[in-house]
Protein backbone atom coordinates (compact mmCIF):
# COMPACT_ATOMS: atom_id res chain seq x y z
CA UNK A 1 0.00 0.00 0.00
CA UNK A 2 1.44 3.42 -0.89
CA UNK A 3 2.13 6.25 1.35
CA UNK A 4 -0.16 9.00 0.93
CA UNK A 5 1.63 12.32 0.29
CA UNK A 6 0.71 14.86 3.47
CA UNK A 7 -1.98 16.88 3.36
CA UNK A 8 -2.80 18.07 6.11
CA UNK A 9 -0.49 20.90 8.05
CA UNK A 10 -0.82 21.24 11.73
CA UNK A 11 1.14 24.58 12.43
CA UNK A 12 1.71 25.99 15.87
CA UNK A 13 1.10 29.59 16.48
CA UNK A 14 1.98 31.91 19.33
CA UNK A 15 0.87 35.37 19.98
CA UNK A 16 2.98 36.98 17.63
CA UNK A 17 0.92 35.66 14.91
CA UNK A 18 2.47 35.17 11.73
CA UNK A 19 5.45 37.14 12.33
CA UNK A 20 6.42 34.47 14.41
CA UNK A 21 6.21 31.56 12.05
CA UNK A 22 9.73 31.06 9.82
CA UNK A 23 8.75 32.10 6.36
CA UNK A 24 8.91 27.97 5.09
CA UNK A 25 5.87 27.91 7.46
CA UNK A 26 4.27 31.30 6.83
CA UNK A 27 4.17 30.83 3.17
CA UNK A 28 2.40 27.30 3.66
CA UNK A 29 -0.46 29.22 5.82
CA UNK A 30 -0.62 31.99 3.21
CA UNK A 31 -1.34 29.42 0.36
CA UNK A 32 -3.74 27.47 2.67
CA UNK A 33 -7.24 26.84 0.99
CA UNK A 34 -9.00 25.75 4.50
CA UNK A 35 -7.51 27.24 8.43
CA UNK A 36 -9.20 25.17 10.86
CA UNK A 37 -8.81 26.31 14.50
CA UNK A 38 -9.98 28.50 17.63
CA UNK A 39 -11.33 31.92 17.45
CA UNK A 40 -8.20 33.34 18.89
CA UNK A 41 -5.97 31.22 15.62
CA UNK A 42 -8.23 33.00 13.32
CA UNK A 43 -7.77 36.40 14.67
CA UNK A 44 -3.88 35.94 14.68
CA UNK A 45 -3.83 34.44 11.41
CA UNK A 46 -6.50 37.38 10.08
CA UNK A 47 -4.68 38.54 6.81
CA UNK A 48 -4.94 35.32 5.21
CA UNK A 49 -8.19 34.39 1.96
CA UNK A 50 -9.13 30.85 2.96
CA UNK A 51 -12.24 29.34 4.09
CA UNK A 52 -12.39 29.41 8.07
CA UNK A 53 -13.90 26.80 10.06
CA UNK A 54 -14.14 26.52 13.90
CA UNK A 55 -13.16 23.66 16.68
CA UNK A 56 -16.44 21.34 15.92
CA UNK A 57 -18.19 20.67 18.50
CA UNK A 58 -18.86 18.15 19.85
CA UNK A 59 -14.73 18.66 19.34
CA UNK A 60 -14.65 14.36 18.50
CA UNK A 61 -16.04 15.26 15.13
CA UNK A 62 -12.93 17.39 14.41
CA UNK A 63 -11.36 14.01 12.78
CA UNK A 64 -14.60 13.40 10.03
CA UNK A 65 -14.48 17.62 9.17
CA UNK A 66 -10.72 17.08 8.53
CA UNK A 67 -11.26 13.81 6.45
CA UNK A 68 -13.99 16.12 4.32
CA UNK A 69 -11.28 18.49 3.46
CA UNK A 70 -9.00 15.84 2.14
CA UNK A 71 -7.52 16.95 -1.61
CA UNK A 72 -7.59 20.53 -0.34
CA UNK A 73 -4.64 22.70 1.10
CA UNK A 74 -5.43 22.23 4.93
CA UNK A 75 -4.17 23.87 8.11
CA UNK A 76 -4.61 23.52 11.72
CA UNK A 77 -3.85 25.97 13.57
CA UNK A 78 -2.81 25.21 17.02
CA UNK A 79 -0.87 27.43 19.92
CA UNK A 80 2.66 26.74 20.51
CA UNK A 81 3.92 23.43 20.20
CA UNK A 82 1.17 20.64 18.13
CA UNK A 83 2.45 17.60 19.70
CA UNK A 84 2.89 18.74 23.60
CA UNK A 85 -0.54 18.13 25.22
CA UNK A 86 -1.98 19.72 22.20
CA UNK A 87 -4.49 18.93 19.56
CA UNK A 88 -1.93 17.56 17.34
CA UNK A 89 -1.35 14.41 19.29
CA UNK A 90 -5.48 13.55 18.86
CA UNK A 91 -5.54 14.35 15.08
CA UNK A 92 -1.74 12.14 14.56
CA UNK A 93 -3.86 8.91 16.30
CA UNK A 94 -6.77 9.19 14.10
CA UNK A 95 -4.88 10.48 10.57
CA UNK A 96 -1.79 8.09 9.75
CA UNK A 97 0.85 10.93 10.66
CA UNK A 98 2.39 10.15 7.03
CA UNK A 99 -0.37 12.17 5.75
CA UNK A 100 0.70 15.24 8.55
CA UNK A 101 3.58 17.73 8.41
CA UNK A 102 3.66 19.07 11.80
CA UNK A 103 5.04 23.02 11.85
CA UNK A 104 6.76 23.28 16.01
CA UNK A 105 6.41 26.80 17.25
CA UNK A 106 7.81 27.50 20.67
CA UNK A 107 5.19 26.21 23.51
CA UNK A 108 3.85 27.97 26.37
CA UNK A 109 6.38 25.30 28.42
CA UNK A 110 9.59 26.65 26.78
CA UNK A 111 8.30 30.34 26.98
CA UNK A 112 7.90 29.98 30.76
CA UNK A 113 11.16 28.06 31.30
CA UNK A 114 12.63 31.02 29.90
CA UNK A 115 10.72 33.27 32.00
CA UNK A 116 12.03 31.99 35.13
CA UNK A 117 15.34 30.79 34.21
CA UNK A 118 14.72 26.95 34.33
CA UNK A 119 16.19 24.33 32.84
CA UNK A 120 13.61 21.57 30.84
CA UNK A 121 15.23 19.12 31.72
CA UNK A 122 14.97 19.75 35.59
CA UNK A 123 11.42 19.71 35.63
CA UNK A 124 7.80 18.57 35.42
CA UNK A 125 5.64 19.10 32.91
CA UNK A 126 1.82 18.68 33.06
CA UNK A 127 -1.34 19.55 31.51
CA UNK A 128 -4.78 20.15 33.91
CA UNK A 129 -6.43 21.85 30.86
CA UNK A 130 -9.40 20.13 30.82
CA UNK A 131 -8.61 17.04 32.84
CA UNK A 132 -8.79 16.41 36.91
CA UNK A 133 -7.14 19.66 38.56
CA UNK A 134 -6.40 16.62 41.63
CA UNK A 135 -4.19 15.15 39.28
CA UNK A 136 -1.36 18.03 40.04
CA UNK A 137 -1.19 16.16 43.68
CA UNK A 138 1.28 13.41 42.51
CA UNK A 139 4.16 16.30 41.85
CA UNK A 140 4.03 17.79 45.16
CA UNK A 141 7.77 16.57 46.55
CA UNK A 142 10.36 19.06 48.14
CA UNK A 143 12.12 21.22 45.76
CA UNK A 144 9.99 19.91 42.43
CA UNK A 145 9.69 22.56 40.11
CA UNK A 146 6.47 22.21 37.69
CA UNK A 147 5.21 24.06 34.63
CA UNK A 148 1.49 23.23 34.58
CA UNK A 149 -1.24 24.52 31.57
CA UNK A 150 -4.23 25.39 33.24
CA UNK A 151 -7.89 26.06 32.55
CA UNK A 152 -9.29 28.75 34.16
CA UNK A 153 -8.97 31.70 36.40
CA UNK A 154 -9.78 29.84 39.15
CA UNK A 155 -6.92 26.95 38.76
CA UNK A 156 -3.83 28.68 39.85
CA UNK A 157 -6.08 29.36 43.56
CA UNK A 158 -7.29 25.57 43.78
CA UNK A 159 -3.46 24.35 43.02
CA UNK A 160 -2.19 27.29 45.99
CA UNK A 161 -5.35 25.42 47.89
CA UNK A 162 -3.51 21.51 47.61
CA UNK A 163 0.03 22.93 48.12
CA UNK A 164 -1.33 24.34 51.36
CA UNK A 165 -2.84 21.65 52.65
CA UNK A 166 0.03 19.12 52.11
CA UNK A 167 2.53 21.79 54.08
CA UNK A 168 3.59 23.63 50.99
CA UNK A 169 2.13 26.65 51.48
CA UNK A 170 5.86 28.85 51.22
CA UNK A 171 6.09 26.94 47.37
CA UNK A 172 6.60 29.89 45.31
CA UNK A 173 3.57 30.14 41.95
CA UNK A 174 4.07 32.29 38.99
CA UNK A 175 1.08 32.71 36.43
CA UNK A 176 2.36 33.29 33.37
CA UNK A 177 -0.64 34.93 31.02
CA UNK A 178 -0.33 35.52 26.61
CA UNK A 179 3.59 34.79 26.66
CA UNK A 180 4.89 36.56 23.27
CA UNK A 181 2.67 38.85 23.24
CA UNK A 182 2.11 42.65 23.94
CA UNK A 183 -0.30 41.56 26.31
CA UNK A 184 1.84 39.17 28.68
CA UNK A 185 1.21 39.52 32.03
CA UNK A 186 2.83 37.77 35.18
CA UNK A 187 1.82 37.39 38.24
CA UNK A 188 3.81 35.92 41.59
CA UNK A 189 3.11 34.97 44.69
CA UNK A 190 3.18 32.11 47.57
CA UNK A 191 0.56 29.13 47.98
CA UNK A 192 -0.48 30.16 51.66
CA UNK A 193 -1.16 33.59 50.35
CA UNK A 194 -2.21 33.20 46.48
CA UNK A 195 -4.75 36.04 45.91
CA UNK A 196 -4.46 37.29 41.92
CA UNK A 197 -6.96 37.48 39.43
CA UNK A 198 -5.48 35.78 36.59
CA UNK A 199 -6.94 35.50 33.00
CA UNK A 200 -8.27 32.40 32.31
CA UNK A 201 -5.91 31.00 29.80
CA UNK A 202 -2.36 30.63 31.64
CA UNK A 203 0.74 28.72 32.30
CA UNK A 204 1.27 27.95 35.76
CA UNK A 205 4.86 27.80 37.31
CA UNK A 206 5.46 26.30 40.87
CA UNK A 207 8.33 25.78 42.87
CA UNK A 208 7.38 23.11 45.78
CA UNK A 209 8.73 24.19 49.07
CA UNK A 210 8.29 21.81 51.75
CA UNK A 211 7.83 22.98 55.41
CA UNK A 212 8.93 20.68 58.31
CA UNK A 213 5.33 19.05 59.34
CA UNK A 214 5.04 18.80 55.07
CA UNK A 215 3.11 15.95 53.60
CA UNK A 216 5.79 13.61 52.28
CA UNK A 217 4.67 11.33 49.04
CA UNK A 218 6.91 10.46 46.78
CA UNK A 219 6.22 8.45 43.64
CA UNK A 220 7.99 5.23 44.56
CA UNK A 221 5.15 2.84 46.45
CA UNK A 222 4.64 2.73 50.25
CA UNK A 223 2.70 5.69 51.28
CA UNK A 224 2.15 5.62 54.86
CA UNK A 225 -0.95 3.89 56.01
CA UNK A 226 -2.53 7.27 57.65
CA UNK A 227 -2.23 9.06 54.32
CA UNK A 228 -4.97 7.26 53.28
CA UNK A 229 -8.92 6.98 54.36
CA UNK A 230 -9.76 3.32 55.40
CA UNK A 231 -11.85 0.91 57.66
CA UNK A 232 -9.10 -1.03 58.96
CA UNK A 233 -9.28 -3.25 55.94
CA UNK A 234 -6.14 -2.43 53.66
CA UNK A 235 -2.81 -3.30 52.21
CA UNK A 236 -0.36 -2.37 55.04
CA UNK A 237 2.33 -0.28 54.01
CA UNK A 238 5.08 -2.82 53.89
CA UNK A 239 3.11 -5.09 52.13
CA UNK A 240 2.15 -3.14 49.92
CA UNK A 241 5.22 -1.60 48.65
CA UNK A 242 5.56 -5.56 47.96
CA UNK A 243 3.05 -5.76 45.88
CA UNK A 244 3.44 -2.80 43.60
CA UNK A 245 7.11 -3.95 43.06
CA UNK A 246 5.82 -7.19 41.97
CA UNK A 247 2.95 -5.42 39.91
CA UNK A 248 5.51 -3.00 37.79
CA UNK A 249 3.66 0.20 37.18
CA UNK A 250 4.33 1.40 33.78
CA UNK A 251 3.64 4.64 31.82
CA UNK A 252 0.17 4.00 30.20
CA UNK A 253 -0.49 0.66 31.94
CA UNK A 254 -3.71 -0.76 33.16
CA UNK A 255 -4.27 -2.35 36.30
CA UNK A 256 -7.15 -4.14 37.42
CA UNK A 257 -7.61 -3.76 41.19
CA UNK A 258 -9.98 -6.79 42.20
CA UNK A 259 -11.29 -6.14 45.76
CA UNK A 260 -9.96 -2.67 45.32
CA UNK A 261 -11.00 -1.96 49.60
CA UNK A 262 -9.87 1.82 49.89
CA UNK A 263 -8.01 1.81 46.96
CA UNK A 264 -4.66 2.22 48.44
CA UNK A 265 -2.83 -0.28 45.70
CA UNK A 266 -4.67 1.30 43.04
CA UNK A 267 -3.85 4.93 43.93
CA UNK A 268 0.21 3.44 44.37
CA UNK A 269 -0.27 2.08 40.90
CA UNK A 270 -1.72 5.28 39.12
CA UNK A 271 1.21 7.38 41.40
CA UNK A 272 4.04 5.18 40.42
CA UNK A 273 3.97 5.65 36.66
CA UNK A 274 2.71 8.40 34.56
CA UNK A 275 -0.50 8.24 32.77
CA UNK A 276 -0.61 4.30 34.46
CA UNK A 277 -4.93 4.21 34.91
CA UNK A 278 -6.54 1.82 37.08
CA UNK A 279 -10.02 0.06 37.52
CA UNK A 280 -10.76 -0.74 41.13
CA UNK A 281 -13.88 -3.47 40.97
CA UNK A 282 -15.68 -3.01 45.12
CA UNK A 283 -18.75 -4.76 46.34
CA UNK A 284 -18.90 -2.33 49.45
CA UNK A 285 -20.33 0.81 49.02
CA UNK A 286 -18.31 2.58 51.67
CA UNK A 287 -15.13 1.23 50.76
CA UNK A 288 -15.67 2.67 47.25
CA UNK A 289 -16.20 6.09 49.38
CA UNK A 290 -12.79 5.69 50.57
CA UNK A 291 -11.10 4.47 47.40
CA UNK A 292 -12.88 7.89 45.55
CA UNK A 293 -11.79 9.76 48.01
CA UNK A 294 -8.39 8.89 48.66
CA UNK A 295 -7.69 9.15 44.90
CA UNK A 296 -8.67 12.72 45.09
CA UNK A 297 -6.22 13.61 47.54
CA UNK A 298 -3.27 11.53 46.41
CA UNK A 299 -3.19 12.63 42.68
CA UNK A 300 -5.27 9.65 41.48
CA UNK A 301 -8.41 11.25 40.07
CA UNK A 302 -8.66 8.78 37.19
CA UNK A 303 -9.22 6.34 39.11
CA UNK A 304 -12.50 4.03 37.60
CA UNK A 305 -14.43 2.68 40.64
CA UNK A 306 -16.70 -0.23 39.84
CA UNK A 307 -19.58 -1.57 41.72
CA UNK A 308 -19.09 -5.35 41.36
CA UNK A 309 -17.61 -8.71 42.40
CA UNK A 310 -15.55 -10.51 40.63
CA UNK A 311 -15.90 -12.71 37.82
CA UNK A 312 -18.90 -10.91 36.49
CA UNK A 313 -17.83 -7.22 36.82
CA UNK A 314 -14.95 -7.94 34.90
CA UNK A 315 -16.85 -8.80 31.39
CA UNK A 316 -16.18 -5.41 28.64
CA UNK A 317 -13.45 -4.14 30.79
CA UNK A 318 -10.21 -3.11 28.37
CA UNK A 319 -7.28 -6.14 28.55
CA UNK A 320 -5.26 -4.84 31.91
CA UNK A 321 -1.52 -5.00 32.15
CA UNK A 322 -1.34 -5.89 35.74
CA UNK A 323 -4.02 -7.64 37.76
CA UNK A 324 -4.15 -7.29 41.66
CA UNK A 325 -6.17 -9.97 43.36
CA UNK A 326 -6.13 -8.65 47.14
CA UNK A 327 -8.88 -10.96 48.36
CA UNK A 328 -11.70 -13.20 47.43
CA UNK A 329 -9.66 -15.62 45.44
CA UNK A 330 -11.45 -18.22 44.01
CA UNK A 331 -10.73 -20.54 40.83
CA UNK A 332 -13.65 -18.77 38.56
CA UNK A 333 -11.42 -15.20 39.54
CA UNK A 334 -8.26 -16.44 38.99
CA UNK A 335 -9.23 -18.12 35.15
CA UNK A 336 -11.29 -14.71 34.32
CA UNK A 337 -8.07 -12.58 35.22
CA UNK A 338 -5.68 -14.81 33.82
CA UNK A 339 -7.65 -15.04 30.21
CA UNK A 340 -7.91 -11.10 30.32
CA UNK A 341 -4.29 -10.36 31.15
CA UNK A 342 -2.41 -8.76 28.08
CA UNK A 343 1.26 -10.59 27.16
CA UNK A 344 3.78 -9.91 29.69
CA UNK A 345 1.22 -8.93 32.24
CA UNK A 346 1.66 -9.54 35.76
CA UNK A 347 -0.75 -11.01 38.26
CA UNK A 348 -0.24 -10.84 41.79
CA UNK A 349 -2.39 -12.38 44.93
CA UNK A 350 -1.96 -11.76 48.73
CA UNK A 351 -3.73 -14.34 50.83
CA UNK A 352 -4.57 -14.01 54.54
CA UNK A 353 -6.82 -16.49 55.02
CA UNK A 354 -6.04 -20.24 55.18
CA UNK A 355 -9.19 -20.58 52.46
CA UNK A 356 -7.70 -18.42 50.02
CA UNK A 357 -3.82 -19.71 50.62
CA UNK A 358 -5.65 -23.29 49.94
CA UNK A 359 -6.23 -22.21 46.65
CA UNK A 360 -3.62 -20.08 45.78
CA UNK A 361 -1.07 -23.19 46.47
CA UNK A 362 -3.26 -25.65 44.29
CA UNK A 363 -3.00 -22.70 41.45
CA UNK A 364 0.60 -22.28 42.27
CA UNK A 365 1.39 -25.67 41.95
CA UNK A 366 -0.21 -25.69 38.12
CA UNK A 367 0.77 -22.38 36.87
CA UNK A 368 4.29 -21.48 38.62
CA UNK A 369 5.59 -18.49 39.30
CA UNK A 370 6.70 -16.77 43.22
CA UNK A 371 5.40 -17.39 46.24
CA UNK A 372 6.65 -15.44 49.29
CA UNK A 373 5.56 -15.34 52.85
CA UNK A 374 5.54 -11.85 54.21
CA UNK A 375 5.48 -11.47 57.74
CA UNK A 376 5.63 -7.86 59.13
CA UNK A 377 5.68 -6.94 63.07
CA UNK A 378 5.68 -2.98 63.97
CA UNK A 379 7.03 -1.50 67.43
CA UNK A 380 4.02 -0.75 69.84
CA UNK A 381 3.60 0.31 73.53
CA UNK A 382 2.96 -1.94 76.54
CA UNK A 383 2.51 0.20 79.54
CA UNK A 384 5.90 1.98 79.71
CA UNK A 385 7.57 -0.35 77.73
CA UNK A 386 7.81 -1.16 73.97
CA UNK A 387 6.92 -4.64 71.87
CA UNK A 388 7.14 -6.28 68.73
CA UNK A 389 2.73 -6.72 67.40
CA UNK A 390 2.63 -9.02 63.92
CA UNK A 391 0.51 -7.82 61.69
CA UNK A 392 -1.72 -11.06 60.00
CA UNK A 393 1.06 -12.83 57.25
CA UNK A 394 0.50 -12.17 54.01
CA UNK A 395 1.02 -15.11 51.34
CA UNK A 396 2.22 -13.58 48.00
CA UNK A 397 2.10 -15.58 44.21
CA UNK A 398 3.01 -13.46 41.53
CA UNK A 399 3.74 -14.16 37.95
CA UNK A 400 4.00 -12.80 34.94
CA UNK A 401 2.07 -14.09 32.07
CA UNK A 402 4.62 -14.89 28.95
Amino acid sequence: MGMSAPWLHIIGIGEDGLDGLTPATRAVVEAAEVIVGGDRHHVLAAAVAAQRVAWPSPFDALISTLLGFKGKRVVVLATGDPLWFSVGARIGRAIDPAEITYHPQVGAFQLAAARMGWSMADLETLTVHGRPVEQMIAFIQPMQRLLILTTGAQTPAQIAGFLTKRGYGNSRMTVLAAMGGPDEARFDGLAQSWAHIVPAFNTLAVECIAAPDAALMPRVPGLADDLFQHDGTMTKQEVRAATLAKLMPMRGALLWDVGCGCGSVAVEWMRGARYARAVGIEPKAERRVFAAANALALGAPGLQIIDGEAPDALAGLDAPDAIFIGGGLSREVFAACWDALRPLGRLVVNAVTLESEAVLLALHAEYGGDLVKIAVSRVVPIGRLHGWRPLMPVTQWALVKR
